[in-house]
């Protein structure tokens, strides 16, 4: 990060309620589940170590972007969801990214165990209340 916080970065246009709560109509794509298994590996990774928040990618990041990365993939998981180059976002596709992010990732404190239980997560039958909850057990033994 440029400075301490980002405080000045706002928006040219806020959303109202109704604008947030339209559908999202823009492509799924390669690239983009790409970054969300990066960001939510990596940031689970220093969650497990004790960090809350996380600078990644010039982004600080928390629990909550880790949550919608997971979220994300879980549900394109689940449904299957055609990507922009028409392939479904199914296992087999979802294990190949992950087997090729992790590989491309830095060895880092509990990153096995982060890409674990992120697999875990994503790959659930239904999926848990929050991502940090099946991970405090990992934090408290990290933490001794």
């Amino acid at each position: 990060m440029s400075g301490p916080n980002q405080l000045h970065v706002i928006p040219a246009h806020l959303p109202d309620r109704d604008e947030m709560l339209q559908l999202h109509t823009g492509p799924r794509t390669e690239a983009g589940a790409r970054e969300a298994i990066r960001v939510g590996v990596q940031y689970l990774a220093a969650w497990i170590g004790g960090r809350g928040a996380v600078p990644l990618y010039g982004l600080m990041e928390d629990a909550a972007t880790a949550e919608i990365c997971r979220m994300l993939l879980w549900q394109w998981r689940r449904f299957e969801a055609p990507l922009d180059d028409g392939r479904a976002f199914d296992d087999a596709l979802f294990a190949t990214l992950l087997d090729e992010e992790v590989a491309a990732m830095p060895e880092v404190a509990h990153r096995a165990e982060a890409v674990e239980l992120f697999a875990r997560l994503v790959r659930a039958d239904q999926p848990a209340e929050f991502l940090t909850l099946p991970a405090q057990s990992l934090l408290d033994q990290a933490m001794g």
